[in-house]
């Protein structure tokens, strides 16, 4: 299969059709069969699959930065009777397992990014469900805000996966139904193992939808309830509009190089380097100075770079587990970028670059690899790049008497970017010793923390002298490399997010933990599995022993 490219532009769409009309947006589902993410398989009945959602993601996020004007946006189908059926089974079937679970992760993002606008960006979404609406299909409507199913004596919603597949929904939707929707627990047991799904009456009363119209009554029904939605929708600051520009960037054998960001691979060691530049110069503190840099503004840039440096990461190189996370450039002008952003959340535009950051920081600590953040001369872990080592499973820093090697806490490290489960990376690093979070802060507020004293505060792991520092180091590395990733992937989703639970976390970690299980089961996906035989006349041949 040819790498996966993550950037594209309306222009380009083979799948999706972006409306904008004044305050009002429309998402238009139209998947071409001819135009799949790779060969062996057609994408009938708007089912999707990686570039079905990666247009759905970019169309997101331009909604955001390029059309702020935008109050609703409704999701709606151009395929008569089916609104989306799900993820599409031939290519599961076709995907290697750690390409399956990314793909599951991925659409699930997207969705988590749809609600993120909802909740932050005074946006809300209708999913206008003109037909069948089945699986991943489904898990989209329950990221909008209002779902309308058309009544026309046969179209549905369903989770057909667990009756017909032995697989989960894989996009959150489970977890949705319940903690989101407030459908009660026994309700939600019977509609998961309905493959037919349950038609308009029954959906509302049970609260898997909101309302149902007659297909006569259907556009005027929905223009009503984006009405209402456009009357809800918070009052907040919008725009200026900003294009994203693309990214272009130069992608080498053994490396991929941004303008801020470079990842550097080797394989045969399995490990990666990534490291993130702080602004060249010093950037702009007036918020329209900061908004005529558009979006090649560092804060923006730098993050949108790093996004699509992950997401490489997880689609292109499955055998790359450990990476080692650096930082270069000048401390002072990473504060700086982070003091102007902060200072002026009341534009539109820089309101939504700082919830792109948080986005992108959020996606660094669900990525199944080993982060080992690294500090030595040169390095500027400051502020919000700071939030990459604290968040980093590991933090390594140089120890040095001549005080060119430490870390500089800000704002940004104080709560502005939240985890899944709703704290911040500070409150996450100390969770049994919070006192020390004010320490820290406090003393950051006097200028760069020494190594030596940043180990008195308890931020480093490991502090080490010249003489040990990199064979501790390149030990540290070559171990980790050699263990199991399938248990590392395990350890460190346990590990990540100590403290409360939040449907974000719960549907990330049911995703690593059971999706990791279920797609490696005979059951599902060995010669006789449910998955395996989709579609073919023979059934399935269950071990029906339970764990």
């Amino acid at each position: 299969m040819d790498p996966v490219r993550f950037e594209t532009h309306p222009s380009r769409y083979k799948h999706w059709k972006l409306e904008v009309e004044g305050d009002r947006a429309r998402l238009v589902m139209q998947v071409d069969p001819e135009h799949p993410m790779f060969a062996g398989y057609e994408l009938k009945l708007n089912s999707y699959d990686l570039s079905v959602d990666i247009e759905l993601a970019d169309a997101t996020q331009r909604i955001r930065f390029e059309h702020p004007e935008v109050r609703v946006v409704t999701i709606t189908s151009e395929v008569d009777k089916c609104f989306c059926s799900g993820a599409n089974i031939y290519m599961l079937g076709l995907s290697s397992h750690s390409f399956k679970v990314n793909f599951c992760k991925f659409t699930n993002e997207t969705r988590l990014f749809i609600e993120d606008a909802s909740k932050n960006s005074g946006l809300r979404f209708l999913a206008a469900c003109n037909g069948a609406t089945a699986g991943g299909g489904y898990e989209l409507a329950l990221a909008c805000d209002d779902i309308v199913l058309v009544e026309d004596g046969n179209s549905t919603v369903s989770f057909p996966e667990t009756p017909l597949l032995a697989v989960l929904p894989g996009t959150g939707g489970l977890t949705r139904l319940v903690d989101k929707r407030h459908v009660r627990r026994d309700r939600a047991d019977v509609f998961c193992t309905l493959a037919e799904g349950m038609k308009g009456k029954r959906s509302v009363e049970w609260g898997l939808i909101d309302a149902t119209f007659p297909k006569s009554k259907f556009a005027e029904g929905i223009k009503a309830r984006a009405d209402k939605l456009a009357e809800q929708v918070a009052d907040v600051v919008r725009g200026p509009a900003v294009e994203l520009t693309p990214l272009n960037p130069t992608i080498e054998e053994n490396e991929y190089k941004y303008k801020y960001v470079t990842l550097n691979l080797d394989r045969n060691a399995r490990t990666a380097q990534l490291t993130v530049a702080a602004p060249s110069e010093a950037p702009p503190v007036d918020a329209a100075e900061m908004v005529a840099q558009g979006s090649e503004l560092w804060s923006l840039r730098c993050f949108r770079e790093l996004h699509d440096a992950l997401l490489n990461l997880r689609f292109n190189e499955p055998e790359v587990g450990m990476i080692t996370v650096r930082t270069v450039g000048k401390a002072e002008h990473v504060l700086a970028a982070d003091k102007a952003l902060l200072a002026n959340q009341d534009n539109g535009f820089l309101r939504e670059v700082k919830l792109l950051q948080a986005r992108v920081l959020r996606c660094y600590d669900l990525t199944a690899r080993s982060f080992f953040a690294v500090a030595e001369e040169g390095s500027c872990f400051a502020g919000i790049l700071l939030e990459l080592a604290i968040g980093a499973d590991r933090f390594y820093m140089l120890e040095d008497d001549d005080e060119k090697v430490g870390i500089w806490t800000s704002d940004a490290n104080a709560g502005a970017y939240l985890t899944s489960n709703g704290l911040s990376r500070m409150r996450l690093h100390f969770f049994h010793t919070p006192e020390m979070i004010d320490k820290a802060l406090a003393r950051g507020t006097e200028g760069m923390i020494p190594s030596v004293e940043a180990d008195t505060f308890g931020i480093p792991t490991i502090v080490a002298d010249d003489i040990d520092f990199e064979d501790e180091l390149r030990i540290a590395v070559e171990e980790r490399a050699s263990l199991s990733p399938d248990a590392l992937t395990g350890m460190e989703a346990s590990l990540r997010f100590p403290g409360p639970e939040t449907m974000e976390t719960k549907i990330f970690a049911r995703l690593s933990a059971w999706q990791n299980w279920i797609f490696t089961r005979p059951n599902a996906t060995g010669g006789q599995g449910a998955l395996t035989l989709y579609g073919k006349p023979e059934r399935p041949n269950f071990d029906w022993k339970r764990t």
